[in-house]
């Protein structure tokens, strides 16, 4: 009976799929011949046709991907290894010092620009009513040194000061090694070694005063009442350190225009640079002298000015402009420090020295004055040039123009016959220009 019936079940299950297949449309008839679908090779399916995965014994319950633990998402210790983190485990201790170094590097240079500040501050205290970033008078910031220097770069700070007599303002500026980036710090050193026109990297401190020379009203909205007359003559002088004159002479228009004598009483590192000898017997004191002597070969310059640093390309730019400048490398000892504080502070006073004598007799200021004129004639000649060249451009242009208007208007035959007028004149001129090289 139950075979019977299992017949009879078996032929309605036969009729029906036979009925469904008959029915099936025929633009799915490619599909009926596509692959069944096979499973990964990681999964194993059930007879019921639910996808498990084969347990590991030797794992201790976990599973494995072609030998590779398979695990929870949140069990990374159980998925990953040493070996996946090579690159991170060089990338990540090279950044690290990276930062360390240039964390160090920025400290360290920040505590040498505050070292000098320290010693240097008390100095323009003293000289100048406002020192400074805070815009306000020492005598009423809290904190004297607060504002003090301003950090330009990590390797540059930089200061500033004004209110005193006979000075319109002094900019200072701190070079230091580069010591948060010691590649950069060991390039250029190498390439100063190997190349003569690029300078050795060097702490440096730079000052410049830029003197009043009687202008007060010019820079001064409301100019207090001056004892005397703050102008003086001007011209050009330097005490250089002799490393330092070659590059100097190339670099400043200024210093270019001096001419370089030693002298006897100056260390044989020392040498002056001057337009007249009036001029150093007079500045050379015996002070200067001192000061020079006791800072050594830390002195790369001592430079009072009044032309342009740049060559002037206009009459503008030979109008006086009187300043002094001091360049020093940065000590390195208390010693040092006290011994350039002391030729600081000679250079500080330098404007009241300039204006009580720094008044000489014509004789001694007219090659001064001659070679300003020879710079200004050159100048004026150079304009002049120029300006007829212009004008020759201009000319021609307008030419060409009435050239243009002209051949517009005419027909073939006259074009035809003026441009053979014009190329036979041409040839006129240049057989006569032969002629008269010949």
């Amino acid at each position: 009976m139950a075979e019977y019936l299992q017949k009879i079940l078996g032929g309605a299950d036969a009729a029906v799929s036979s009925a469904l297949s008959s029915d099936i449309d025929a633009d799915f008839a490619d599909f009926a011949t596509a692959a069944s679908p096979v499973a990964p090779a990681h999964a194993a399916t059930s007879s019921l046709g639910a996808p498990t995965i084969a347990p590991v014994a030797a794992s201790g319950g976990r599973y494995s991907t072609e030998g590779r633990p398979f695990t929870k998402w949140y069990r990374v210790w159980e998925r990953v290894t040493i070996d996946d983190f090579r690159q991170e485990l060089i990338i990540l201790p090279a950044l690290i010092v990276m930062i360390l170094i240039n964390l160090w590097g920025s400290r360290a240079n920040k505590k040498r620009a505050r070292q000098w500040g320290g010693a240097h501050f008390p100095l323009l205290e003293s000289e100048f009513s406002s020192v400074g970033f805070s815009g306000k008078p020492t005598t009423d910031v809290a904190i004297p040194s607060e504002g003090f220097l301003r950090e330009k770069s990590k390797s540059e700070y930089i200061t500033y000061a004004t209110g005193r007599q006979n000075v319109a303002w002094i900019d200072v500026k701190l070079s230091l090694y580069p010591r948060y980036n010691p590649a950069k710090w060991i390039t250029e050193a190498g390439i100063a070694f190997f190349v003569d026109s690029m300078p050795a990297p060097t702490e440096r401190i730079e000052s410049t005063i830029y003197c009043f020379d009687g202008k007060e009203k010019s820079y001064v909205a409301a100019p207090g009442p001056q004892a005397k007359d703050s102008s003086y003559a001007g011209f050009v002088w330097a005490i250089v350190h002799k490393d330092k004159m070659t590059q100097l002479r190339n670099d400043r228009y200024d210093i270019s225009l001096t001419a370089t004598k030693d002298h006897p009483k100056l260390p044989i590192w020392a040498t002056i640079m001057s337009e007249s000898a009036e001029i150093t017997e007079t500045l050379l004191t015996p002070e200067l002298i001192k000061a020079v002597e006791d800072v050594g070969e830390d002195l790369e310059a001592l430079i009072i000015s009044d032309q342009p640093i740049d060559a002037p390309r206009t009459l503008n730019d030979t109008v006086p402009r009187k300043r002094i400048s001091l360049a020093t490398r940065l000590p390195n000892s208390d010693e040092a420090t006290e011994k350039s504080t002391k030729l600081y502070n000679i250079f500080l006073r330098l404007p009241d020295t300039l204006v009580n004598t720094a008044h000489f007799r014509p004789e001694a200021l007219r090659k001064v004055r001659a070679t300003r004129e020879e710079e200004q004639a050159k100048i004026r000649k150079r304009d002049d040039e120029e300006k007829a060249e212009e004008r020759r451009a201009l000319s021609d242009k307008a030419k060409k123009e009435e050239r243009d208007k002209k051949l517009a208007r005419m027909t073939d035959a006259e074009q035809k016959k003026f441009l053979d007028k014009e190329r036979a004149a041409d040839q006129k001129k240049q057989q006569k220009k032969m002629t008269m090289r010949g």
